[in-house]
């Protein structure tokens, strides 16, 4: 049994909207707690005040709630959800999630949602078997949605075929299984699995007095060494040079340059099932380094530096490698770098964010990833960084599980 979850039931218009009164009184008698929210079109086929009596909380059907906290009502429900199911999803609903559409509630609860979705398509057996339909469902298998159904049987139009909403009690099966794994997850997604993870910024001295570095704080790596020995996994951080202390229990290998962390890194990598390149490791460094301090002399200065050894790409061009994961920061183009990095230096997933924007990334506490790997992608929308690393290691968990 399933206690103190949070479930959040979306409900668009379809006949078998009535259904959805039944799987909140079963989510209700598993010990769930329920909110609703429900389209346009679904009003008309059943109250709200049906779900009122029977989850015990207000339904939700605008998006612009002046009445919620700040008038973010949306966020604070996607926040607040464990699990969100949207029963019945019909295929207008279908078609707008996957194409990331956002212009009302349900929408947009699905793109700020942080927690597992999942979808019971409920529609005419025609609709369903169309190429259009089919093509948007496997598009959201790809973005790691879950469907539930739909069925074959007989339908309200009088016609029979696959389309039928899932029964209430098997959607509610389904999604109280998936609901244990996830409360099992942070302690046994990794157990006993050595996990490698480098982290922060290198340093590239110029003289004894100046070096090359950049802006990552080493927040995003930590958080992810973290949350991975959360998961039960055996971490080694191998970090430069930053201001964070360390999680307990992990291996810490400190360095400075990025020479000396590809050393470190390759040494380790075969001792380990994951690798996460969570580093902002310099490009390049001097060619020579000082002796001295350089004086300020000319107007101008020249400076000849050398391309540095690659250690995402050596580490999958290793016999027996680990699952590899890397991160890619972008100004501009995002989608197109990160698949690029993913095809290029044939790693198993990559993790991209945005810098220079104000959107997380370096000297933040938030960031948001758009996770790619050769046959899916999935956005992680922007939170903390813990709980964003929380969000990736699961992933990266279930990618190596696959």
């Amino acid at each position: 049994m399933t206690i103190n979850k949070h479930i959040l039931l979306g409900v668009s218009g379809g006949i078998a909207a009535y259904k959805a009164a039944e799987l909140v009184r079963l989510f209700k008698k598993q010990g769930a707690d329920v909110r609703v929210v429900m389209t346009k079109s679904a009003l008309q086929f059943i109250s709200p005040l049906t779900f009122q009596a029977l989850s015990g909380n207000s339904v939700h059907s605008e998006l612009l709630d002046t009445d919620a906290e700040n008038a973010m009502g949306h966020i604070n429900l996607a926040r607040w959800a464990d699990a969100f199911i949207i029963a019945p999803a019909t295929a207008n609903i279908i078609a707008k999630l996957s194409y990331g559409l956002a212009d009302d509630l349900l929408s947009t609860l699905y793109l700020a949602a942080t927690c597992p979705v999942y979808v019971a398509p409920a529609m005419n057996q025609a609709m369903w078997n169309n190429a259009v339909t089919q093509e948007n469902v496997e598009k959201l298998k790809r973005h790691g949605i879950g469907i539930i159904g739909p069925e074959q049987g007989d339908q309200a139009c009088g016609e029979i075929g696959f389309g039928r909403l899932s029964e209430p009690v098997d959607i509610c099966k389904h999604l109280m299984v998936a609901l244990d794994k996830q409360a099992l997850s942070p302690s046994q997604s990794l157990q006993g699995l050595n996990v490698l993870i480098s982290a922060g910024p290198t340093r590239e001295p110029l003289d004894p007095v100046r070096y090359l570095t950049n802006r990552s704080s080493g927040k995003m790596g930590y958080a992810l060494a973290q949350a991975a020995l959360n998961a039960g996994a055996n971490v080694t951080l191998v970090s430069g040079p930053v201001s964070l202390v360390a999680p307990k229990n992990v291996h810490l290998i400190k360095v400075e340059t990025a020479e000396q962390m590809h050393e470190a890194v390759i040494s380790k990598a075969l001792e380990n099932a994951v690798y996460i390149g969570a580093a902002a490791v310099a490009d390049y460094s001097p060619v020579i380094i000082q002796a001295e301090k350089i004086k300020k002399q000319d107007d101008q200065s020249s400076l000849l530096l050398r391309k540095n050894k690659d250690i995402l790409a050596d580490v999958a061009k290793l016999d027996k490698r680990p699952f590899t994961v890397g991160f890619a920061a972008e100004t501009d183009h995002l989608e197109v770098y990160a698949q690029d990095k993913l095809v290029r230096k044939n790693i198993d997933m990559i993790a991209a964010n945005w810098v220079g924007r104000e959107q997380g990334g370096f000297d933040s506490e938030l960031n948001a990833l758009h996770v790619f790997w050769k046959t899916g992608d999935k956005k992680l929308v922007m939170t903390t960084k813990s709980q964003l690393a929380e969000q990736l290691i699961n992933l990266i968990a279930e990618r190596l599980h696959a």
